[in-house]
């Protein structure tokens, strides 16, 4: 599921990833992307009723023998964004992260090709995700992939002592 070249492995999350995609959730958290509180124990399990291991796709380290070494690089998670029947064309990207040790590798890109795939091989003609607007990188990336902005709600968040805009992004899923 990986792209030649690519020094990553994608494949589909397992339950036995909770603790592993928990402690990355942990490890990057920042005002940057989060919107939720600084995690504090007693942690919550990773995977839940709303968010199951199918909804994920996971990126580790290709080894020798071009299997995954079993460390986690990144994870993105891909849903439908309503229970809606009229609108399961849709999948939304509603968490992306790449541990500190693997940025620059062109994780974050593997797993968002590897999440329009997935999408179109769900039959799906569309996907959109949500970022923050003071996450230029992340808004850089979306944009190098096609992603274009389709909608902007100004100082949706108050983080970090500053009022932050809530920026909508989508593309068409062709071919």
């Amino acid at each position: 599921m990986s792209e030649p070249g690519t020094p990553f492995v994608i494949r589909p999350a397992r339950r036995s990833d909770d603790a592993d995609l928990a402690e990355l959730d942990r490890a990057t958290w920042s005002t940057l992307h989060a919107v939720q509180p600084r995690p504090v124990p007693p942690y919550r399990p990773f995977f839940d009723e709303s968010h199951p291991p199918e909804q994920h796709l996971v990126a580790e380290p290709v080894t020798g023998g071009g299997a995954g070494d079993g460390r986690i690089a990144g994870y993105i998670r891909l849903c439908a964004p309503t229970p809606l029947a009229c609108n399961q064309h849709v999948r939304q990207i509603q968490g992306l992260a790449v541990a500190r040790w693997a940025r620059g590798e062109g994780v974050a890109r593997a797993l968002l090709r590897a999440a329009g795939d997935e999408a179109r091989r769900q039959g799906a003609t569309r996907v959109t995700l949500r970022v923050l607007g003071h996450n230029t990188p992340a808004r850089r990336l979306y944009e190098s992939e096609g992603y274009t902005v389709e909608g902007v709600l100004p100082g949706e968040f108050f983080l970090a002592g500053r009022y932050v805009d809530d920026v909508l992004m989508g593309r068409p899923l062709a071919g």
